[in-house]
C-alpha cells in the first residue's frame, strides 16, 4: 500500500492515508469488541474493515467523512460475523446451576465461541479526555455488559452502542445503517428495555479505582503468589463468584473458591502475577510454573471485579493466545 492513487478529497497518496486510518483502530477496535464480544474477532473485523476501506477509496467523498464511513464498514463487518451465530454469554450464564469445588469441576467445557473474552484496556479504551466521558466508556467494556450486549440483535446493538456508549446523534446512525431517525429511536428503546431487564440483578462494581482498592490488589497478588489461601480468601467477598472458560464451572461463595484452589487450582501454587487493565477493571496476567524444568510459561488471564473493598469476581480465561494478542511476554517480566 505505498502506491499512490486517486483516494478522498485531499488525500493523494496511501502514504498520506495510512496514519488518519490508524488514527481511528482503537475506537474501531472497542466498537467491534462490543459488537462481537471477542478480542480476536474484533481484531479481525477491524483488518477486514480496513481492507475494505483500501478497496473502496473511491466511494469516500470527503476527507472529512473517514470516520462515520469507517464505522460504517466497521458495522456491516460486524453483522455479517454475527449472522448465523449464536450469543456468547459468561459461564455463569451458560450453566444451571454452580459446580462444586471438586476434581469433576473441570469435566464440563465450554464449546469454543461460546463465551465473551476478556479486552485489553488500551486496545479498546480511549486515552485521556472528559473524566465522565471515560467512565462511560469503562462501563461500556465490563464483561459484565458486554455479555449483557450480547442478548441484543445485531443491529439493536449497533444502534445502543453508536448511541448511549459513542454519542452519535440519532440522524447520524440512521444515515450509517440506511434507515430512518424513527426507526434508530425505536431500536434504541427496544434495546435500552431488554438491557436494563438483562441487568436488573447484576451486582455493579465501584466505578474508580479507588487508594483502598490499590491495596486491595496489591494484597490480592502477595496472597496468590505466596499461595497463602486464607490470606487470598479474606480478599473476597462472602459471595463472591468466580468462573474459568473453557470450563463450564463456576463458583459462588469465598469458601468454595478457597476450597478449590486448594484441590484441583492446587497446580497455580508458585505463579507469578502481573497487573493488567481488562475490560475496564483490574486484573492479572498468570504465569504458571509447569513442565519438568519447572519453568514459567502463560497460564490465564484473571479479570476482576472490586466492591465495597472487597473482590466479587474472578472471572480466568485459561486462552494462552490471549498474551501474544495482548503484547504479554512468554516469561514473567522481572520486577
Amino acid at each position: 500500500m505505498t502506491d499512490v492513487i486517486a483516494g478522498p478529497a485531499g488525500v493523494e497518496s496511501t502514504a498520506q492515508l495510512e496514519p488518519r486510518l490508524a488514527e481511528h483502530r482503537r475506537e474501531l477496535t472497542g466498537y467491534c469488541y462490543r459488537m462481537l464480544g471477542s478480542a480476536f474477532d474484533a481484531e479481525d473485523a477491524v483488518q477486514d474493515t480496513m481492507v475494505r476501506a483500501w478497496r473502496s477509496l473511491d466511494r469516500l467523498e470527503g476527507s472529512g467523512a473517514l470516520r462515520s464511513w469507517l464505522y460504517r464498514i466497521a458495522t456491516n463487518v460486524c453483522l455479517d460475523a454475527l449472522e448465523g451465530r449464536k450469543r456468547r454469554a459468561l459461564p455463569v450464564d451458560l450453566s444451571a446451576e454452580p459446580s462444586a469445588p471438586v476434581e469433576a469441576s473441570l469435566a464440563g467445557v465450554l464449546p469454543d465461541g461460546a463465551w465473551v473474552e476478556p479486552a485489553l484496556d488500551r486496545q479498546v479504551l480511549p486515552v485521556g479526555g472528559d473524566p465522565a466521558e471515560l467512565a462511560v466508556q469503562r462501563e461500556s467494556v465490563r464483561l459484565a455488559f458486554v455479555a449483557a450486549l450480547q442478548h441484543l440483535p445485531p443491529r439493536q446493538r449497533s444502534v445502543l452502542i453508536l448511541r448511549d456508549v459513542l454519542r452519535w446523534k440519532a440522524d447520524e446512525v440512521a444515515a450509517l445503517l440506511g434507515t430512518t431517525t424513527a426507526a434508530v429511536n425505536s431500536a434504541l428503546q427496544r434495546a435500552r428495555a431488554t438491557l436494563a431487564a438483562v441487568r436488573a440483578a447484576e451486582q455493579r462494581p465501584e466505578p474508580e479505582l479507588a487508594e483502598d482498592h490499590a491495596d486491595l490488589l496489591a494484597r490480592y497478588l502477595d496472597a496468590f503468589e505466596r499461595y497463602d489461601i486464607d490470606a487470598f480468601v479474606a480478599l473476597l467477598a462472602e459471595d463472591a463468584v468466580q468462573d474459568m472458560p473453557p470450563f463450564a464451572m463456576w463458583l459462588r461463595s469465598a469458601a468454595d473458591i478457597g476450597a478449590w484452589m486448594l484441590g484441583p487450582g492446587i497446580q497455580c501454587r508458585g505463579s507469578r502475577l502481573q497487573p493488567v487493565a481488562l475490560n475496564g477493571n483490574p486484573g492479572f496476567a498468570q504465569w504458571r510454573a509447569s513442565g519438568p524444568d519447572g519453568a514459567y510459561r502463560p497460564w490465564s488471564l484473571q479479570a476482576l471485579e472490586v466492591s465495597g473493598g472487597r473482590v466479587v469476581r474472578i472471572t480466568s480465561f485459561l486462552d494462552t493466545r490471549l498474551f501474544p494478542l495482548f503484547g504479554l511476554p512468554d516469561i514473567p517480566p522481572d520486577r
